[in-house]
């Protein structure tokens, strides 16, 4: 099956930048995509290209088995919501109409539904709506627009934790419903966690993490307690950083611990406590290197004073 998203070795180049280099993936349909990295990281840059909004410097990108530039057939099927979201000088209403007519799979009773719960007013002007309102009105676009590939670039920015999490319900629920490809960029990887299959880290324009959750779920482990005990427990393993402070020590250890390593873990006396996602993508930012990684291999630390 074609996927919906395909990407070879791009790279996105300005006059003194290089936003994008060497980035490969390939993302199918039905599912739901975490692009993860910080400010800077190259996110919005390929989410533009791959919406067909940018050039690229090399490489290629296809989505739904085409280029996306200047191509109408899948354009149509696509849907771009950005932070920075621009509209005409139209009201609430207008906008939604408007997204109604160009949208095929668009649902009006889900409009209607979000409009309501997010109490936007719909005779207001757009250009008189507070942030929070303005995200709002691109969550319900790109909700209700039920795209084949809908991209999500930051897409809560001015709401509160209230406001997100009906965002996360709202998505899932309608995934759910209506299956389709839909991208999340997204730094709050976390919250996030139980809506997404897989998880794209950048780094400097670098694609350094490509796995599935499910996979990566229990891949590393933070060990902390007595100096002398962390370093027994992890010789000989990989560690993806080791610190030390007087006689207490913190390893973050990759691979998947058995019944009998934490039965050696209670008797060191160590805490032991799984890395979430949103760890897992820093120390991939951080190191290159962390589990699922798909370069080189994370290599044993040496204990350096933190």
């Amino acid at each position: 099956m074609t996927p919906a998203i395909s990407v070879a070795g791009l790279g996105r180049r300005y006059r003194d930048h290089q936003a994008l280099a060497d980035v490969t993936f390939d993302i199918g349909t039905p599912s739901v995509t975490g692009l993860v990295g910080r400010n800077g990281a190259g996110k919005t840059t390929l989410m533009r290209i791959l919406a067909g909004q940018e050039f690229t410097t090399s490489g290629r990108v296809h989505v739904f088995g085409s280029t996306p530039l200047e191509n109408d057939a899948v354009l149509r099927r696509m849907l771009l919501v950005r932070e920075d979201q621009a509209y005409l000088d139209l009201r609430v209403r207008h906008a939604v109409r408007a997204a109604s007519l160009v949208y095929p799979n668009w649902d009006a009773g889900l409009a209607d539904t979000l409009l309501d719960a997010y109490e936007l007013p719909q005779a207001r002007p757009i250009k008189k709506l507070s942030r929070g309102m303005r995200t709002a009105l691109g969550i319900t676009v790109g909700l209700a627009a039920r795209a084949e590939l809908t991209l999500f670039d930051e897409p809560y920015a001015g709401l509160d934790a209230v406001a997100r999490t009906l965002f996360y319900d709202q998505l899932l629920a309608d995934y759910t419903a209506h299956p389709r490809c839909i991208v999340l960029s997204t730094h709050l990887i976390d919250e996030a966690a139980e809506l997404l299959d897989r998880v794209l880290v950048l780094d400097r324009g670098r694609l350094v993490l490509d796995a599935a959750t499910d996979d990566l779920r229990g891949t590393a482990t933070t060990v902390t307690g007595p100096s002398h005990s962390v370093q027994r427990f992890v010789a000989g393993r990989t560690t993806l950083s080791l610190h030390t402070m007087g006689g207490q020590a913190r390893a973050v250890m990759a691979g998947r611990l058995d019944e009998r390593d934490r039965e050696l873990a209670g008797h060191l006396h160590l805490r032991l406590e799984g890395l979430t996602l949103q760890q897992l993508a820093v120390h991939a930012a951080e190191h290159h290197d962390a589990p699922g990684h798909h370069g080189p291999s994370a290599r044993p630390t040496t204990a350096k004073a933190s």
